[in-house]
């Protein structure tokens, strides 16, 4: 089995989904499938200029290294343009977008590189370069966000006995670059119901809310919404408010949800089908035998 993800773009803003109703799912804009073994997810996106860009992680089983690429559309939801944003000889995803002023920012996750390294627009979407290392820890879909005179990033960790999904770890600063200090709780949240993050803080009705991944059952299952109710340096409570399934989205694709993130009016969601098939095996044979060459050659 193999799970390929999705992604939608939502023209709501993010906060309806804590309405009774939720979002509206007949409204989703598709981004274009992927064709055989391969996903894409992780959606983070904003305006810029007179285009909606989406980022997104693309991962191809057969390399099964994931990069970073862009789609761009127009206000009417046609698609302009895509393609690579960021490669990396380490895995990525989770491109967690950041603007300050005229500048944009990128946060992908890179867990293998052992760090947490924050880039900066050189030529929006299509060109990054690192500007700070944030942690130097395997951070796992890292959400950044300004709160109270304060940078925050919530996180997990890469570890054993799927630590990534158990734990949910806080950092602060008074500038992005940092200096980033741990919260003295961390992990500040445990379990593996509401723990990983999942997509972009955003405040309702003055409240502070947060995405968590529901992976209970499975990696990615579903979407539980946290309400924050206190966050400062010393202390972290928050509770869940709301679940979101991933049904009813899109036929097929009913098995897990796990991004729900902010574009400024505009809401981004990702939806995931299990496929089975046994042509899987021999992806898996190539793949071990690239690396086995590779490992020769070098």
């Amino acid at each position: 089995m193999i799970d390929i993800w999705q992604v939608g773009i939502v023209p709501e803003p993010i906060g309806n989904a804590l309405a009774a109703q939720g979002l509206d799912k007949s409204r989703a804009v598709w981004l274009p499938p992927q064709g055989s073994f391969r996903f894409i997810a992780d959606p983070f996106g904003l305006f810029h200029g007179d285009r909606f860009t989406v980022l997104v992680e693309a991962y191809d089983y057969r390399v099964k290294r994931g990069e970073i690429h862009y789609y761009s559309y127009d206000r009417d939801w046609t698609l302009l343009s895509r393609g690579v944003a960021l490669k990396e000889p380490f895995h990525l995803s989770y491109p967690f977008l950041i603007r300050q002023g005229a500048d944009i920012f990128m946060l992908p996750e890179a867990y293998q590189s052992g760090r947490l390294t924050l880039y900066k627009a050189i030529d929006f979407p299509k060109a990054w370069q690192p500007v700070a290392v944030l942690l130097d820890e395997p951070a796992v879909d890292a959400t950044i966000f300004h709160h109270q005179q304060r940078w925050w990033i919530f996180y997990a960790l890469h570890g054993p006995d799927g630590r990534d999904t158990r734990e949910l770890h806080v950092a602060f600063a008074d500038s992005l670059a940092g200096p980033w200090r741990k919260h003295s709780q961390n992990p500040v949240r445990t379990g593996r119901a509401s723990s990983r993050p999942a997509g972009s803080p955003f405040e309702q009705d003055g409240q502070l809310h947060f995405p968590t991944q529901d992976c209970t059952t499975s990696y990615g299952g579903a979407i539980n919404l946290l309400r924050v109710e206190r966050l400062t340096p010393e202390e972290f409570s928050a509770g869940i408010v709301k679940r979101l399934s991933p049904e009813g989205w899109l036929a097929g694709f009913d098995t897990g949800l796990h991004t729900l993130s902010d574009g400024g009016g505009v809401t981004l969601i990702d939806v995931r089908r299990i496929e089975r098939t046994p042509i899987r095996h021999l992806i898996k044979l190539q793949y071990w035998l690239r690396r086995r060459l590779e490992a020769m050659r070098s």
